[in-house]
């Protein structure tokens, strides 16, 4: 077991710095939560088996401006109701089996 010594000053102050951190933590958690509480987000796999399309299509939904998304993380994220809306109005693109897009 390794011992390391370090004056109470230095420990006081990091004690202090991760308290501002977790209060930095907390508020972001607060101010956000709302967003998530409010509406259901899917990832790109749950969009692609909802709406039983594959990746490609999806992305051409994005391109197009079809579907709005939100990215966190380099992962994008859906919500639930703008998927529902799509597939309420029609999907405009589909592949089919040979990974060809059916207009």
């Amino acid at each position: 077991m390794e011992v390391i010594a370090i004056q109470k000053s230095t420990l006081e102050g990091m004690k202090n710095e991760l308290k501002e951190l977790l209060e930095l933590t907390e508020n972001a958690t607060q101010k956000y939560a709302p967003i998530f509480k409010e509406e259901k987000w899917l990832d790109n796999q749950e969009v692609c088996l909802m709406m039983n399309i594959t990746k490609r299509t999806l992305q051409t939904y994005k391109d197009k401006g079809l579907l709005p998304y939100s990215r966190l993380n380099r992962k994008n994220y859906y919500k639930l109701s703008d998927v529902q809306a799509l597939l309420k109005a029609g999907q405009p693109y589909k592949s089919n089996e040979d990974g060809v897009i059916d207009q």
